[in-house]
């Protein structure tokens, strides 16, 4: 009987934990998605109710994750920020892989001075903090959520464009492209009938691997003060707002909001990578 070399079974083992961690990781967003679209059932408070006489309550049976400075029940804000703490993501990578993947499908279609240019424009981007980008946006626009959106879209999308640069260059040289070149079919239709298609598994991973990102920039920017205004239950804002209340021993009105802001962008790089891999392997 022949010995299995330890070795070979040490890959087989790594593949069974990222798996189980990706399934952990994917059930547990799924949780936070049906969070966010019952939380007017599950919340027991509306997230604006402000009660003075429960300043700062701790854990129990009327809160169970405690309250704010002004009295408003911590797990209801949780559930109903979940709104908009996910669907800002999704609306600035939306924007975002608008400009990404069409400046990053025609530099690798045109090549030569379009490349170029547009590779030149994506390392000026990367050059330019984003964050510090964002704030000159918003000092032009005013702060908000809509500002914030559109200036981390703007960017985010030089990263999307490289990404989609890079494959689309690979895809541009299999031999299906020249045989509809061949049959006399312009560049555009080729390239959005068949190029961006085929491109979507690996450009829909890799936007599952930014999310994590996206989502901690714009609490980052609720944060400082730039992104969502109160009364809005937005994450970054309550770690914000929760601040004040650590000098007096309350931990919970900060502690709340920021894990669920770590375990949400946690779980999705987790599910994002094994996404990723999976979406790439089957291109």
């Amino acid at each position: 009987m022949t010995a299995v070399p330890a070795g070979g079974l040490l890959p087989v083992a790594n593949r069974s934990r990222r798996s189980a961690g990706a399934v952990v990781a994917a059930g547990f967003l799924g949780l936070v998605v049906l969070a966010a679209v019952f939380a007017p059932l599950l919340a027991p408070y509306p997230p604006d109710a402000v009660d003075l006489s429960s300043s700062l309550v701790g854990t129990g049976a009327e809160h169970p994750l405690g309250t704010d400075a002004s009295g408003q029940d911590l797990l209801s804000r949780v559930l109903y920020g979940t709104r908009t703490s996910l669907l800002a993501p999704v609306l600035l990578l939306a924007f975002a892989s608008v400009l990404g993947v069409a400046l990053g499908t025609l530099a690798a279609w045109r090549g030569g001075w379009v490349d170029t240019l547009v590779s030149r424009a994506t390392d000026v981007m990367y050059a330019f903090p984003g964050l510090l980008f964002v704030v000159l946006i918003i000092a032009v626009f005013g702060a908000g959520t809509t500002t914030s959106v559109l200036g981390l879209g703007l960017a985010f999308a030089p990263t999307i464009a490289k990404y989609t640069r890079s494959v689309a260059l690979s895809e541009r040289a299999k031999p299906y492209i020249d045989a509809y070149r061949v049959q006399g079919m312009g560049g555009a239709r080729i390239c959005v009938r068949h190029l961006v298609p085929n491109l979507a598994r690996s450009i829909a991973g890799y936007l599952v691997v930014l999310f994590g990102e996206a989502l901690m920039s714009l609490a980052t920017l609720s944060y400082l003060g730039f992104g969502a205004q109160p009364p809005s239950s937005d994450w970054g804002l309550m770690v914000q707002e929760g601040q004040s209340a650590i000098v007096q021993g309350a931990l919970l009105p900060a502690l709340v909001p920021g894990t669920a802001i770590a375990a949400v962008v946690v779980a999705f790089n987790v599910v994002g990578v094994r996404a990723a891999d999976r979406l790439g392997s089957r291109r």
